[in-house]
């Protein structure tokens, strides 16, 4: 056979079996995963005891506060959505259409709320804030009482509206970024060269063409940052409880793990109200979006203009430190004060600070040692599980054709529009009872992360798989290489940087991970977010800091070491390329 006829030949999808096979039973293992707790979701809406009723529904439009439930949730929810849309959009304006950009340093900044986890993240602005007791207010106050003006409290409360939504914000910020970011980089600068060209201002042209240019992008982090609103569970629950403010996350948890016995047909009900909510979102995305024309990337681009700030070039920049000076540093440091203090209070004794508390409150106990080791199995095993069964998914369909392909890549990027929390309670309602019996288990815990995570495992291992070239796979194939030997030899040490990110990422999302952790643990199985919920409602505030200075510190590391394998990685692989 002619190399052109092989290459046809292999084209049309006549891959060895085995691997054509694992990748498939492996693809719909997944689907399954997210998709059949859906379903057990909805059916417990109207089968319960194996009858049709329609008590759940009662039960769920009974609940005498289901009104003030729903409009909190909405008005956190969109609240934080408006300022986190604005504030990502700024910056991602900043980093690339003006000269305050500071290379690297812009591109990271605004992402580092994703080093730090929710739960650690609330935990530290309630020790910045919180109206008596918080370390920035009575810094504050001390500032202020030199130039003669007495305060008793605040002048900031944590636990208020302002205060939540702020907290929400910041966590939602990184969606906005890395969309707007990447559609202000993909536009074509010839379309806004143009409008300048026909005589429009700088404000016209951003409203009248680089706006809609990017309006999918906008969007799309709009709709991301609603989404990851409505499951969030850790800031509404450190929060918005002492604030008086409840969330339908935070009542769907309290009626499954709080309440003997659980009320778990109206935590159903609760469960497909969010679902509700985030497919109105995903319509009014949809018909905005259908009744424009966004087509913003022509044949052939042209850099885009940068804006010259003049004076206002360090002003900005300041602005944009101060940013991330308020939204990671400083809770950081409550954190690590209050951990190295061994209590929570606004006089810190600066001179006693020492490890001391830190090893009494963690490694000196047993229950929060099971919690982390349990945390770092599931984050180091559910990682490399997702990562590697997402690669062999991401080949498969890009080697593939037809219906199939897209189905299995829509189902595992499912919950990526569908709350957490949703997921969470499927997962719960379908593996804790009967015939599996999972409650209590590390095994349940795993299959929720995986279940949650999945979307960014595709992510990872689709932006891996598609950098490289079918001719190197078909030159394996043709030199009558095994399919497996070609993933093996071929793929796999290509992709492999791009794993180690994704890796990276799901380690970070599962052992930070409290939405899950809240419904799926429990004494038996418990892990690092359930043991910090535990701990924040006994008020051992040191032990909370020392936790989560713990987890931080250690999901930093771990990026830090993956970020300089996959840079050597990628250097060592281009300088081979170079010298082939």
């Amino acid at each position: 056979m002619s190399l052109a006829g092989t290459v046809r030949t292999l084209r049309q999808g006549r891959w060895p079996g085995l691997f054509e096979v694992v990748s498939l039973v492996v693809a719909v293992v997944l689907v399954a995963l997210v998709g059949v707790p859906l379903v057990r979701v909805l059916i417990g809406m109207f089968w319960v005891d194996g009858t049709l009723t329609l008590d759940p529904v009662r039960r769920t439009l009974a609940v005498p506060d289901l009104g003030t439930l729903v409009l909190h949730t909405v008005i956190v929810v969109v609240a934080s959505s408006a300022l986190a849309f604005v504030i990502g959009a700024v910056l991602a304006w900043v980093n690339e259409r003006t000269d305050a950009r500071m290379g690297l340093l812009t591109e990271s900044l605004p992402l580092l709320p994703f080093l730090l986890p929710p739960v650690a993240g609330a935990v530290g602005w309630t020790m910045l804030l919180s109206p008596n007791a918080g370390l920035l207010n009575s810094w504050i106050r001390d500032a202020l009482g030199v130039v003669g003006i007495t305060l008793e409290s605040g002048p900031f409360d944590i636990y208020t509206w302002y205060g939540l939504i702020w907290v929400y914000a910041v966590y939602a910020v990184p969606f906005v970024f890395l969309n707007v970011s990447a559609g202000l980089r993909s536009l074509d600068g010839s379309l806004e060269e143009a409008s300048k060209l026909s005589g429009a201002s700088r404000l016209r042209t951003l409203r009248k063409v680089t706006l809609p240019a990017v309006a999918p992008s906008l969007g799309a982090g709009l709709l991301l940052t609603m989404w990851s609103g409505f499951g969030i569970f850790s800031i509404p629950s450190i929060i918005g409880g002492p604030a008086g403010i409840d969330v339908l996350s935070v009542r769907i948890v309290r009626l499954l793990t709080f309440t003997y016995p659980p009320e778990t047909d109206v935590a159903v009900g609760l469960s497909l109200i969010v679902v509700v909510l985030v497919g109105a979102v995903y319509l009014v995305q949809y018909r905005v979006l259908r009744s424009g024309r966004y087509a913003a990337i022509s044949g052939k681009g042209v850099r885009a203009s940068v804006t010259r700030l003049g004076a206002w070039k360090w002003p900005v920049r300041a602005m944009v430190l101060l940013y991330v000076l308020l939204s990671v540093v400083l809770p950081m440091v409550a954190l690590v004060l209050v951990s190295l203090n061994g209590y929570w209070t606004p006089d810190i004794d600066w001179g006693g600070l020492s490890l001391d508390a830190w090893r009494d409150s963690v490694t000196g106990d047993r229950t929060t040692m099971r919690a982390l080791r349990n945390s770092l199995y599931l984050g180091v095993v559910g990682a490399v599980v997702g990562i590697l069964a997402a690669a062999l998914v991401a080949i498969y369909i890009a080697r593939s054709r037809g219906l199939l392909p897209r189905l299995i890549d829509g189902g595992i990027k499912l919950p990526a529009a569908i709350s957490n929390m949703v997921i969470a309670v499927g997962i719960l309602l379908l593996l804790a009872g009967p015939p599996f019996r999972l409650s209590g288990t590390l095994l349940i815990l795993l299959l929720g992360y995986l279940a949650l995570y999945l979307p960014q495992a595709s992510v990872a291992a689709d932006a891996a798989v598609s950098g490289v070239g079918k001719e190197l796979t078909e030159a394996s194939a043709i030199s009558g290489a095994s399919t497996m030997r070609t993933f093996r030899r071929i793929y796999l040490p290509l992709i492999m940087p791009g794993l180690a990110a994704g890796w990276a990422l799901l380690f970070i999302r599962m052992v930070g991970d409290l939405t899950a952790s809240a419904i799926l643990a429990g004494t038996g199985n418990t892990v690092v977010g359930f043991r910090i919920l535990e701990v924040y409602n006994s008020g051992s505030y040191a032990l909370l800091a020392s936790l989560a200075t713990t987890l931080v510190v250690i999901t930093t590391g771990v990026l830090l070491v993956v970020l300089v394998y996959t840079r050597r990685k990628s250097r060592f692989g281009i300088e081979t390329r170079l010298g082939g």
